[in-house]
């Protein structure tokens, strides 16, 4: 069995086994039922499904309710007009989903159904929802209402989930093939609950009211999970999370914890490994989570690190690694919901982890190569093919436009003695050349996840450089920055009149391009206009010929008083005015 030209087009992710033809077809008779097995699926007969489309039958197969409805996501992925074809597909992981911090900022329930939609559609399967944090507790408890009295909340006072709405969420989840797994953080991240309670969540009655909470999360959710957090606290009372896990297994439900977190003897039904110092444990499954928080992510270079990468270095699940989480920490207010998506680039980076979670393989882990898009071979093809369905899929919100075709020439670094302002002859220097609209030199998170420069060094000065050739006058706009600003740094906008705090420079045919006015920080912490996806992009008019661009890029320290996770590189793309699409220029290799 193979996969068609047509399949690679339309489905993400793409299906295992798939003969597709041209011809369209018009079944007049829907067949749809439950059989003992999918033979190709092996073990993993779960959520796979077989679709056979022939000129009067449409017969979808599976062995499970949850098989049924994958399968139905990929005719609706096929259009209208169906093609003849035979498929089998099946996931290579058991856990494959999302996590929306809710504690921190609160999102609307439309705006979260929405949500649940497009990352189902994906064939995700998990909704993680992080319901308590130390700026609200953000659940309704009949019996303790007080936990969300607003003035127990230090942001969006008042704002919280009823019971009721939590069990909609929940069916919600179910009817489109979602589990949904709710979070209740602790005995961290409880400033909320402690503000509201005067207790201690380890004291005798703050158990007793976290008691009183689970069960009545347990009421009105049908997953089999619920996550008690235990991350980032020192943990007083050794019996404490040992007691709270047989009390949630006790109202029949399993127990997710982080990693790093409790790390206590008696085991959690699964872990979720959040850092790079998470560790699987043999016989506990691990969801893989490290270096997966798109708070921290860029545009179009996490995009990358994120497709190409394996799942904790595995191509396809096993007993100890059942699959993979996304994760949007919200610690950084943006008081905008469209924002924060297009910010985050939440559906970009939902369908890499899709496709990868579902088809399985991959050619690295993060700490391998890292975010670049190798210039040759299957790495590099396997991307483009995914960057071409991801287009088909994205919402109009999203910020991601196709940067495979975008090329750049690097010169340096150069040492700078820590003169930001100091230029070299980048002309007369060596030039690599590199693919896409992102370029990390440096990761924000170091040598932990590498960049283009694999031993970066402080105080340093790099130039990209660019030569496009424009077909005929006309108009565009630029997307453009140099530090994209995390989701959960509380860094400080760049000073006005410059791109940040290193001294960056642009130039288009030697005019230098000026930043725009950065919306001052208004007291509340919340984040303006600093990320290129939270503004329009620069209008430009270009005139028919050749033009180029050049980018001066120096650095400093990694760390600084302004910018705590200093991102050295860049993110350049022309685009139609609308910054919709890529502008119809040609990247001259």
């Amino acid at each position: 069995m193979f996969a068609t030209a047509l399949v690679a087009a339309i489905l993400l992710p793409l299906p295992k086994e798939a003969d597709i033809s041209e011809t369209t077809a018009h079944p007049v008779r829907v067949v749809e039922r439950i059989v003992s097995e999918i033979p190709a699926a092996g073990p993993r007969q779960e959520e796979a499904y077989h679709l056979s489309i022939t000129d009067d039958q449409l017969l979808l197969e599976a062995t499970t309710w949850q098989g049924l409805v994958q399968g139905r996501k990929t005719i609706s992925q096929l259009g209208p007009d169906l093609p003849i074809c035979e498929i089998t597909d099946w996931p290579s992981f058991r856990i494959r989903g999302f996590m929306q911090d809710v504690g921190r900022t609160y999102i609307s329930i439309p705006e979260l159904k929405r949500e649940i939609d497009i990352l189902s559609g994906l064939k995700l399967n998990v909704f993680h929802i992080h319901l308590t944090e130390n700026e609200a507790w953000r659940l309704q408890s009949p019996s303790h209402p007080e936990l969300t009295a607003p003035g127990s909340m230090t942001r969006q006072d008042g704002l919280f989930y009823t019971l009721e709405e939590i069990r909609d969420l929940d069916i919600y989840c179910h009817q489109r093939g979602m589990i949904l797994i709710p979070e209740i953080d602790m005995p961290g991240h409880s400033a909320a609950f402690e503000r509201a309670t005067g207790l201690r969540m380890e004291s005798p009655e703050g158990r007793a009211i976290l008691k009183d909470v689970l069960k009545e999360l347990a009421s009105v959710t049908s997953g089999p999970w619920i996550h008690l957090g235990t991350d980032e606290v020192s943990i007083s009372d050794p019996g404490f999370v040992p007691e709270m896990m047989e009390y949630v297994r006790g109202l029949g439900k399993k127990v997710i914890i982080w990693d790093p977190g409790y790390g206590g003897e008696v085991g959690p039904d699964m872990q979720q490994l959040w850092s790079y110092r998470g560790k699987a444990t043999p016989g506990i499954p691990a969801i893989d989570c490290r270096f997966h928080y798109i708070n921290h992510f860029d545009i179009f270079s996490d995009i990358v690190g994120l497709h190409t990468s394996t799942v904790y270095g595995c191509t396809e699940d096993s007993p100890d690694i059942a699959g993979s989480i996304i994760a949007l920490w919200n610690d950084r207010y943006v008081d905008d919901e469209s924002s924060l998506i297009r910010q985050n680039n939440l559906f970009a980076a939902a369908a890499a982890l899709a496709d990868r979670t579902w088809r399985g393989g991959g050619w690295q882990y993060f700490d391998d190569f890292g975010v670049v898009i190798p210039d040759c071979g299957p790495v590099r093809d396997d991307f483009l093919d995914f960057e071409q369905r991801l287009m088909a899929f994205l919402p109009d919100d999203s910020p991601y436009v196709p940067q495979g075709a975008v090329r750049w020439k690097i010169a340096g670094p150069f040492p700078n003695g820590g003169d930001l302002t100091a230029e070299f002859p980048w002309q007369d220097a060596p030039m690599r050349t590199v693919i896409g609209a992102g370029i990390a030199f440096r990761h924000c998170w170091g040598s932990t996840v590498p960049g283009l420069f694999k031993d970066p060094q402080p105080n340093s000065t790099a130039y990209a450089v660019t030569e496009i050739e424009v077909p005929y006058d006309m108009d565009a706009a630029l997307f453009f920055e140099t530090q994209n600003y995390s989701r959960s740094e509380k860094d400080k906008a760049p000073p006005q009149g410059q791109w940040d705090y290193r001294g960056s420079r642009l130039y288009l045919d030697d005019t230098e391009i000026l930043p725009v006015e950065w919306t001052p920080d208004d007291g509340t912490g919340c984040l303006g206009n600093e990320n290129a996806a939270a503004r329009p992009p620069i209008p430009l008019h270009l005139s028919a010929g050749r033009h180029r661009i050049v980018i001066k890029l120096p650095v400093g320290e990694f760390t600084t008083r302004e910018v705590r996770l200093v991102k050295w590189g860049f993110t350049c793309l022309l685009l139609t005015p609308d910054g919709k699409a890529p502008a119809e220029v040609h990247y001259i290799p």
